[in-house]
């Protein structure tokens, strides 16, 4: 990637508060994220002619004339899950290095908990003529019941154990207790409180599934040579791509279930970038599930596939871990807006603008993962330029 006028970069973030309730419609969230973004950007909203949203949202259409952009010149759909951030955020760096675009927003917002909550959410996903007459009789309905099958197949493989996914949950809680804009700010969590918790589909317990959010984020996306005016270092794209896993709308039929759209990225957006795993300094991982952190850490090259619990409670994914995982509580203890919240907490982990008690130290070079449907993957590597 790369052209004239530099790597694509993102000169802009905005996010509103996460919540159970918002009390606005998911449009004047999404508007609010997106004039806050501009604001950071030092950009005039008007400014913005290329819009990514997230799908099965809120549109380009319901944005463009309240944003007042007089000529959007490149709009897009990543139909993804909830790797679909990340394949967005892809779809912006391509709009501004081809020249299709110069400021390009990508953004999310969702009522997922006051509103549309999960069980209207997944009859969206692929193969769903399969699923309703194959695997719902079944009791297989659920995102947690899905990918419950790969971790219980891991168990069985490598030996994880139910602590290790209990120390991603505590890890992802701890964090949070840094950042009060967090849902679960103040509430702490012990592993007795997890081993107790209740199951909802074996072997996941409470704990282990991320929580369900209102609120909105959104990033601007542009050339280094127009982020002049942002409001702080250059965070630029230096590597990112997409994958989608063999059977890519089941994982009954898949025949390795650990190989996914990550397995494929990650080399890819490493090759783009120059660099390895090892350079990585902080990592923001889709952390829909306890399980989904350990699979991607292997899957993504930061540790070999089986290693993956050790790996976790080992400490690496600590904040004074080899790989600081979600600094901000993630999807598990911050709140869930499908990913973009990652990507706004790398930008200022990268600008170093978040307190000191959260801050990754020296963090120069960050990746952040997508994960959504039945194993769309995807893998973003930003650096402070």
């Amino acid at each position: 990637m790369g052209a004239d006028g530099g790597k694509a970069c993102i000169v802009g973030i905005g996010q509103t508060e996460l919540s159970r309730n918002s009390g606005r419609s998911i449009t004047r969230l999404a508007l609010e994220a997106l004039l806050a973004a501009a604001d950071d950007a030092g950009i005039d909203p008007v400014a913005i002619d290329g819009v990514v949203p997230y799908p099965d949202s809120v549109s380009a259409e319901d944005v463009i004339p309240v944003l007042g952009s007089p000529d959007v010149r490149f709009t897009a759909v990543a139909h993804m899950g909830g790797a679909s951030s990340l394949a967005g955020l892809r779809l912006a760096a391509l709009a501004v290095e081809s020249g299709q675009a110069d400021h390009v927003a990508v953004f999310l917002a969702r009522n997922a908990s006051s509103v549309a909550r999960v069980d209207t959410r997944v009859r969206q996903l692929a193969g769903q003529a399969y699923r309703r007459e194959l695997e719902y009789p079944h009791g297989m309905n659920t995102p947690a019941q899905w990918y419950a099958l790969a971790c219980r197949r891991h168990m069985h493989e490598f030996g994880t154990t139910r602590e290790a996914l209990g120390t991603v949950a505590l890890t992802m809680r701890a964090n949070a207790q840094r950042n009060p804009g967090a849902q679960m700010y103040g509430r702490e969590l012990t592993m007795e409180q997890y081993l107790s918790a209740p199951v909802i589909a074996d072997p996941y317990l409470k704990f282990d599934c991320c929580l369900e959010t209102d609120g909105a984020a959104a990033v601007i996306v542009a050339r280094e040579d127009r982020a002049r005016d942002a409001s702080g270092p250059v965070v630029r794209i230096e590597g990112i791509a997409e994958g989608h896993p063999d059977s890519a709308d089941d994982m009954a039929s898949r025949w390795d279930i650990f190989n996914t759209g990550l397995t494929k990225a990650a080399p890819r957006a490493f090759g783009q970038a120059g660099i390895a795993p090892s350079d990585v300094d902080i990592a923001f991982i889709y952390d829909c599930f306890t399980f989904e952190v350990i699979q991607q850490l292997e899957e993504a090259g930061f540790c070999g596939r089986g290693e993956g619990g050790p790996f976790v409670l080992d400490g690496n994914i600590a904040p004074d871990g080899s790989l600081p995982v979600n600094p901000h509580g993630g999807l598990l203890s911050e709140g869930h807006l499908t990913g973009m919240n990652h990507v706004v907490e790398a930008v200022r982990q990268l600008r170093r603008q978040v307190p000191d008690d959260r801050q990754v130290p020296g963090a120069e070079t960050a990746a952040i993962t997508g994960w959504g449907d039945m194993g769309d993957g995807a893998l973003a590597l930003l650096a402070r330029a």
